[in-house]
């Protein structure tokens, strides 16, 4: 067990809050943990963050002093030989909550339910590759198999909350859905076109298209590529002036630079591999593309939302809860080279109309997707179960609304 920046809790009053994930690496579901310890109040909760694999230095980007990170090591397979130690570290621990994410940390709420640990909540961030339209039996039976030992179940989307309810059989009020929130101090328009560290296009005649991720399957970014290239064979006088900039780093990295390359249209092209000033990145775009094959609730989308960059997603996932249908940006179907294609070229061909939209989605961030709003929907429902120190369900304003009806 690896052990990290263990300050001394003895006698510390607040209830103690156990992050579960699979791992503490840059993603979207991480970058939520780090908002949501950053930003609750620190007289509410202290926290610890728990990997079953590894934490990396991403842990840097929490702020707070009070924060312990271990990571078990875990290799592949079922966890369940780490029953015992996971066991015997809640009971040394004594959190109020453990607070699992995803399928992959599912099963510690077993361990967390024979330590005592009197509120087990899981949360529902997005889909995996082998499960894109959540119709996945295995999953749906891994997961009601555990469901007896979790207290509450939360999801980050309509579309993730009527999957728990309809396809795994959560009642309906034990399912609260929670929107991410997005730093829209630190991640705000620019003005005009910033130019990006690094990157060899900056010229104001010029019409940059990018996304941000890491370059997996299920981010799909080889159809981003082919739209890139169909777009250039739509509009051929594009080629003076589109350009992309693709950011992540990942197992497909190499092909997608091979795929730019067999295309001729490296020059084109930047990608350069993982950064950490995703808000310089962003303001150095005009428009922001997320090809998807499955989505929770993209925090990349709500960060170039945040940016006033009109946004061109899939429409998977909590991406058509996010994204207005011709006000804040476009959506196309997964897969769909030649629709993701003609949308990147519509909004080359109107920048006017472009950077419309990428103001209503600035403005969308600002009533409906705060920081401030995820935070303190999490400190209620933190605060609601701990009262109640039962499984019974956690039941809000929300909660109360037919998930078809939202």
């Amino acid at each position: 067990m690896n052990v990290m920046a263990m300050p001394s809790m003895v006698d510390d009053p607040r209830p103690l809050v156990v992050h579960v994930m699979h791992a503490f690496d840059i993603g979207g579901l991480e970058n939520g943990v780090v908002n949501l310890i950053n930003r609750m109040p620190h007289d509410s909760y202290r926290h610890t963050v728990l990997a079953l694999t590894r934490i990396t230095e991403f842990r840097a980007r929490v702020r707070r002093d009070d924060v312990e990170f271990i990571a078990l090591g875990k290799g592949p397979g079922h966890a369940i030989r780490l029953y015992p130690r996971l066991h015997a570290l809640f009971r040394k621990l004594r959190p109020a909550i453990v607070h699992t994410r995803n399928l992959a940390a599912l099963e510690v709420a077993m361990p967390a339910w024979s330590a005592g640990v009197p509120v087990r909540l899981h949360g529902e961030h997005g889909r995996d590759v082998g499960d894109l339209d959540g119709s996945n039996r295995k999953y749906q039976r891994v997961r009601r198999l555990y469901r007896p030992f979790v207290t509450h179940q939360v999801a980050l989307s309509r579309d993730l909350a009527r999957y728990l309810v309809e396809r795994v059989g959560v009642p309906r009020a034990q399912v609260t859905q929670l929107y991410n929130g997005v730093d829209a101090a630190l991640f705000a328009p620019a003005g005009q076109r910033a130019a990006i560290p690094g990157c060899p296009f900056a010229g104001a005649g010029l019409w940059i298209v990018g996304t941000v991720g890491r370059m997996q399957a299920v981010k799909d970014p080889q159809n981003l590529v082919r739209a890139f290239v169909r777009a250039l064979a739509i509009e051929p006088a594009l080629r003076a002036r589109l350009r992309l900039v693709m950011v992540g780093d990942g197992a497909l990295y190499g092909e997608v630079n091979a795929m730019l390359a067999r295309a001729g249209v490296q020059d084109l092209a930047w990608l350069p591999g993982e950064r950490d000033d995703v808000a310089d990145v962003l303001r150095g775009l005009d428009a922001f593309v997320l090809p998807s094959l499955a989505e929770g609730v993209s925090n990349t989308i709500l960060e170039a939302m945040a940016c006033g960059l009109p946004v061109i997603a899939t429409d998977v996932g909590g991406n058509g809860e996010l994204v207005v249908e011709g006000r804040t940006g476009t959506l196309v179907p997964a897969a769909d080279a030649e629709a993701l294609a003609r949308a990147i070229v519509a909004q080359a061909r109107d920048p006017v109309a472009a950077r419309a939209q990428g103001k209503a989605g600035r403005e969308r961030v600002l009533s409906t997707f705060s920081l401030d709003a995820m935070v303190d929907g999490y400190r209620r429902l933190y605060d609601t179960l701990r009262a109640r120190r039962s499984p019974q369900p956690f039941v809000d304003t929300a909660a109360r609304v037919p998930l078809a009806d939202r």
